[in-house]
């Protein structure tokens, strides 16, 4: 009987470890399955600051929310904190890896569909990690900035050459504002689609949940994490990458973006490079 009883828990045991297998843990802490192929694109954003993944008062957040519902299957769209690269360089490779062996090959690599954006010190986290992406061989399709800040040992300024396209957007006031231009390390490789300012000071935006801190001593800053228009602008550089044909539907009025990026009224303009 004993015996019989060190059996049982033996199965029960195997079975248990057999379904824990399978799954992963996300970059919030929940249980998450391995998904069974993978998905045609994968969105990756970075909030800015201390602001955590799930905080819906921050523009990244309520991108990705709403990217969500635009593409509830074929898109996996996730969020971390800046300081979660590492964490969301692993997402990446898992998702990539369509067979689960644990290594990625030349073809998974190559079918790689991958968009990074991010706010302030999330826009620099979107450069250091394309750089490592660049290092593993993993091509990705846009990078997009916003009032990007980089840390003492960052650098946001160069766009590496696993990078298609690149665009840059910042506003100059206050203690706090972003990089006013972003280069390619190699331009037969990057496009850079501009540099786009926005001042917040002649056109100002309301900001839901904003701090104390934040109104008083970086307003400009704070109000590119929030400003709707500008969002949205971005959203529709995205599904341009993402649907086949959106791009050439619209019509370009701007040298360098088409018209969505320039149809709100707080126009952003190219900075001459």
């Amino acid at each position: 009987m004993l015996r019989r009883a060190r059996f049982r828990s033996l199965v029960t045991a195997l079975g248990v470890l057999a379904a824990a297998v399978p799954l992963l843990t996300a970059a919030d802490g929940a249980v998450t399955s391995q998904p069974a192929t993978a998905p045609a694109y994968i969105l990756i954003g970075f909030a800015g600051g201390f602001v955590r993944h799930d905080n819906l008062h921050h523009g990244p957040v309520q991108l990705a929310d709403r990217m969500r519902r635009d593409f509830p299957t074929g898109a996996s769209i996730q969020v971390f904190e800046n300081r979660r690269r590492k964490t969301a360089y692993a997402t990446i490779l898992r998702l990539l890896d369509r067979n689960h062996d644990g290594v990625l090959s030349d073809q998974e690599k190559a079918q790689a569909r991958i968009i990074l954006f991010g706010h302030s010190w999330g826009a620099s986290a979107v450069v250091m990690l394309s750089r490592e992406l660049n290092r593993a061989g993993i091509p990705v399709l846009l990078t997009v900035q916003v009032d990007s800040v980089a840390k003492p040992w960052q650098s946001d300024a160069v766009i590496p050459r696993n990078v298609a396209t690149a665009v840059n957007f910042y506003q100059p006031h206050g203690l706090l504002h972003g990089r006013a231009r972003i280069t390619a390390a190699d331009d037969s490789r990057t496009q850079i689609l501009g540099n786009y300012r926005f001042d917040y000071q002649k056109e100002p935006v309301k900001c839901e949940g904003a701090s104390w801190f934040d109104r008083t001593f970086t307003p400009s800053h704070m109000q590119s994490q929030c400003d709707p228009s500008l969002w949205t602008q971005i959203e529709e550089l995205m599904l341009q990458r993402m649907i086949p044909g959106r791009l050439q539907s619209q019509s370009s009025t701007a040298p360098d973006l088409p018209q969505p990026l320039n149809s709100s009224p707080n126009t952003p303009f190219p900075v001459h490079q």
